[in-house]
């Protein structure tokens, strides 16, 4: 809901004068239709109406360069046939006169006097929506870029883009009131088919790398939504196309007639599919792009503390290289920071002493800590966490009793900085994150733990936009029905 009240304000202008537009294109009676023909003379042209009553009536016809134009003018509602024969030589047009008097050409819903303003007017509305979407996201990953409403703006805006380009590329080739509907929808489908192929192939490293994760992290349902994923967006990339050539070689259901239900009945199965299935992967692709950009991203120069976020020891009590990475990276920043603006930094190694662990964590850091020449003065240690959660909260809670008002940084692996983060943001607490370099498998696998806690944490949202495909989705082929049985 927009709630800013100059927004609120711009949108009703903009409405207000694309309806003005609409309706003052829309309301002449007459429509000029134009055509290429051989002949310089008029006369050299036989042009008929066929109509069970008059439906139009010519009120101009002349040529100009070769190119014919005629005037028809609504005289009553119906659908009348146009023909013009020259030499050997016999087009023929469809127009139909609606309720209003409007006149439309080929379709119930095709070309109308001036009708480009529909196809303007959408761009207009998308492109404010982008407009407010991009100003939101702005401002939200600003205030705090760890938040699952960050990667929801950002794949809409994804989303709303490939349709704005869409809707600018089909102005040029405008066919149509049905044709710019329809667009709308191909606006969303054609990424999901242009990165079919991609899909496939993304799937497919899912699954490999999440096979790679199991054989080396075990068997846990966490490990498993890279393979669960990979497989669902095989099907539902592969689905609608399987589905197409089997009705197109089946009398089972026939999808061949334009009069019949099963059609539309499938068109709209598919056209769902594949707009659910684009709308999905902007948030994927949303969530990757943060991923990485928070992973990437290089704290202020300012900081007074750094936790490093603990992980499993090895059984001798030393780091692993996932967490000896972690520590690498906060002794990393430190020297930056020192280099910068002279301001030393206190390390905060946090995390207790699991069952198989001869020692906390936060011990074995800090050895790894002062063997690389770190002054203990400058180690404050936190032993009692097991999890990311009590990291950050109990790391926060030693520091802010030698600091109130700290600026804070922590270090984790990479595919983890926006989760730890997000985390941090929960609890209140501000700081932000850097992060260490790991295996591709880790990441694969933290990207889509991460899409599948947006879409639960900002389910509300998701649905209501599905749902809005959807009835979009109804309208149209709606639409396209009774075009077709007009």
């Amino acid at each position: 809901m927009i709630k800013n009240v100059k927004l609120r304000i711009l949108l009703f202008t903009l409405v207000l004068f694309s309806l003005t537009l609409i309706i003052l294109s829309l309301n002449g009676r007459t429509y000029v239709y134009k055509t290429n023909v051989k002949t310089d003379n008029i006369d050299n042209l036989i042009i008929e109406i066929d109509q069970d009553k008059e439906i139009v009536k010519i009120i101009d016809k002349k040529i100009v360069n070769n190119n014919l134009y005629i005037t028809l003018e609504s005289v009553s509602k119906g659908k009348a046939y146009l023909q013009i024969k020259e030499e050997d030589t016999t087009s023929l047009e469809i127009f139909y006169v609606h309720t209003f008097g409007i006149i439309s050409k080929n379709t119930f819903l095709g070309r109308m006097s001036n009708d480009l303003v529909i196809p303007i007017s959408i761009v207009i509305y998308i492109g404010f929506l982008l407009y407010y979407l991009i100003k939101k996201y702005l401002r939200s990953k600003k205030e705090d870029i760890y938040q699952y409403k960050n990667i929801t703006y950002l794949g809409i805006i994804i989303f709303l883009s490939a349709m704005f380009i869409q809707q600018l590329l089909q102005l040029i080739s405008y066919n149509g009131m049905l044709y710019s509907i329809r667009s709308f929808i191909y606006s969303l489908s054609f990424l999901s088919f242009i990165l079919f192929p991609v899909a496939i192939i993304v799937s497919i490293f899912v699954i490999i790398s999440n096979v790679i994760l199991l054989k080396r992290e075990g068997f846990t349902w966490k490990n498993m939504l890279g393979i669960i994923l990979g497989i669902l967006i095989i099907l539902l990339t592969i689905i609608p196309e399987y589905a197409y050539l089997y009705f197109q070689n089946t009398s089972l259901i026939d999808i061949h007639n334009e009069s019949g239900i099963a059609l539309y009945i499938y068109d709209f199965v598919e056209t769902s599919i594949y707009l659910g299935l684009a709308y999905l992967e902007c948030i994927l692709l949303a969530t990757i792009i943060l991923g990485i950009k928070t992973a990437k991203n290089i704290p202020e120069y300012n900081k007074d503390f750094i936790i490093i976020l603990g992980c499993m020891i090895k059984k001798d009590g030393s780091l692993t290289p996932l967490l000896k990475a972690r520590v690498d990276r906060a002794i990393e920043f430190s020297k930056m920071q020192k280099e910068k603006t002279n301001k030393d930094i206190i390390f905060v190694p946090s995390g207790g002493k699991g069952n198989d662990e001869p020692i906390p964590e936060s011990v074995a850091m800090k050895n790894y800590l002062l063997e690389q020449g770190i002054n203990n003065k400058n180690i404050l240690l936190e032993d009692k966490s097991t999890n990311t959660y009590q990291n950050i909260k109990y790391s926060s809670k030693l520091i802010k009793e030698k600091n109130d008002n700290p600026n804070i940084a922590f270090s984790t692996t990479n595919y983890h900085v926006f989760r730890a983060g997000l985390i941090a943001s929960e609890q209140g607490i501000k700081m932000e994150g850097i992060g260490a370099r790991a295996k591709a498998y880790f990441w694969i696998n933290a990207f889509i733990r991460e899409f599948i806690a947006t879409l639960y944490s900002e389910k509300k949202k998701h649905i209501k936009i599905l749902l809005a495909i959807i009835i979009i989705i109804i309208f149209i082929i709606y639409l396209t029905y009774i075009t077709n049985i007009k």
